[in-house]
């Protein structure tokens, strides 16, 4: 009991330390339990709210069935994907939403091993209006930096999404 109440005193010392150093606004926003809240047409909107906007509007139904997919298991790492993702990270505002998904194609196909998250961000990329032929361009930048592999895999799964969404882009 004792070295769980030191280590509470710990905790409570090093948080008031990162608040001087950061300041309380940046620090607030490191708190996944303390919802930061913005004006939306006179509604208050928290970072869930706007996270869960953002992804019905670039995923659609796959981001919802990635969140739902881990309600079972890890319910919290769903609610991180929403807050942070797309609440925090898509919401920025200094670049589009077709920049965004571009960033993550890029992203996903660099880091390898990711085929079912690019299967996703390609009906995102989709989604924001981003051609097809914009998908197979930018998987063919990434050639000289990562080969052959990681590209292949890429376009396979593009070819998987374009099939299933009866989008032909042979000029051929």
């Amino acid at each position: 009991m004792q070295n769980e109440s030191c280590d509470n005193k710990r905790r409570e010392v090093l948080r008031e330390a990162l608040v001087l150093a950061l300041g309380s606004g940046a620090f607030g926003t490191l708190n996944a339990h303390e919802p930061k809240q913005t004006q939306n047409k006179g509604q208050i909107m928290t970072r869930f709210d706007r996270g869960l906007a953002q992804l019905q509007a670039i995923d659609g139904e796959a981001g919802q069935k990635v969140i739902d997919s881990l309600a079972n298991i890890a319910p919290d790492l769903g609610r991180f994907i929403i807050e942070f993702a797309f609440g925090d990270i898509y919401t920025r505002g200094e670049l589009n939403l077709q920049e965004c998904e571009l960033i993550t194609l890029s992203s996903l196909l660099t880091a390898g091993g990711c085929e079912p998250q690019l299967e996703v961000h390609i009906n995102a990329a989709l989604n924001v209006g981003i051609a097809p032929e914009k998908v197979i361009e930018t998987f063919m930048q990434c050639i000289p930096y990562i080969g052959f592999p990681r590209v292949l895999n890429a376009v396979f799964v593009a070819k998987k999404v374009f099939g299933e969404r009866n989008l032909d882009i042979n000029k051929a």
